[in-house]
């Protein structure tokens, strides 16, 4: 059989330092969605008889985190990917704690199949350029 573990529950990587095959993931939520996105659609494969699995790959979301400092600060960082020190922080203080309870607010909607949430995320989920992370830059 096959066994798939996205989020939290995976290693996080194929391969080993430094020659790694896909790099170490954070186990933040966006990456976690879209490995399961990868995983549903090779069981869907799988369903239908098909032995070629599509390959997973570093999401471009994966490097935008939205870190809380506290009740009234947060920090957001954009474009990081696997290798230290990448990444811009282009929001802090008051309008990046902001930014993140309308990141939380808007998730929760969408999971409760609310009108705003579905149509913020849906746009988030298939975007139609990846301008970073190590997939296809058109998926």
């Amino acid at each position: 059989g096959s066994i798939f573990a996205v989020g939290d529950c995976n290693y996080g990587c194929l391969g080993a330092p430094p020659n790694w095959e896909m790099p170490p993931v954070p186990k933040i939520s966006y990456p976690g969605e879209e490995q399961a996105l990868h995983a549903v659609n090779n069981l869907k494969r799988m369903a239908k008889g098909s032995k070629t699995l599509k390959p997973t790959w570093w999401p471009w979301g994966a490097g935008m985190f939205a870190t809380s400092l506290g009740p009234h600060d947060a920090c957001f960082v954009l474009a990081a990917n696997h290798e230290k020190g990448s990444g811009y922080m282009v929001n802090w203080w008051i309008p990046a704690a902001l930014q993140k309870e309308i990141i939380e607010t808007t998730k929760i909607n969408e999971c409760k199949n609310g009108c705003i949430g579905i149509l913020i995320w849906h746009f988030v989920h298939h975007t139609p350029v990846h301008l970073w992370g190590k997939g296809p830059l058109i998926p």
